[in-house]
């Protein structure tokens, strides 16, 4: 059986504080991240927490990458969870881990949209019925 998506739950530890707490450069890593697996952003929000952390999501059109930091524990909650075959969330994963200068990593990964009997899984079916609309 093969599922519609791949979600990789990853906890970094030992990561760099700095980075941490900075809601601007954890935006640009994120969407990096996207980019570099071949995703197609969408559009994304983040917010600084006072007195620290940074919690943020990039939606991209085959699904989602999204953080949540503890920067007083070097650590990073990290969530890619990518739908289709041509999108490959260890990709985005691996670059957050050198991004983020973690120590120590866990992750591990779902298969999301595990249909039994559902024959062929398409990330995106074509429509059931097209209409033609003219102006008139």
């Amino acid at each position: 059986m093969k599922g519609l998506g791949r979600h990789i739950l990853a906890e970094f530890f030992d990561c760099d504080r700095e980075i941490l707490n900075d809601v601007h450069q954890i935006e640009m890593y994120m969407k990096r991240a996207a980019l570099e697996c071949g995703a197609t952003i969408v559009t994304s929000t983040f917010h600084k927490f006072n007195p620290h952390g940074v919690s943020g999501v990039v939606v991209i059109a085959e699904s989602h990458l999204a953080i949540h930091t503890w920067p007083e524990y070097g650590y990073a909650a990290i969530d890619v969870f990518t739908c289709g075959e041509t999108v490959d969330p260890w990709v985005a994963t691996n670059a957050l881990k050198e991004m983020l200068r973690a120590g120590k990593v866990t992750t591990v990964e779902f298969t999301r949209g595990e249909i039994a009997n559902a024959g062929v899984l398409h990330h995106k079916p074509k429509p059931i019925r097209e209409e033609t609309v003219v102006a008139g």
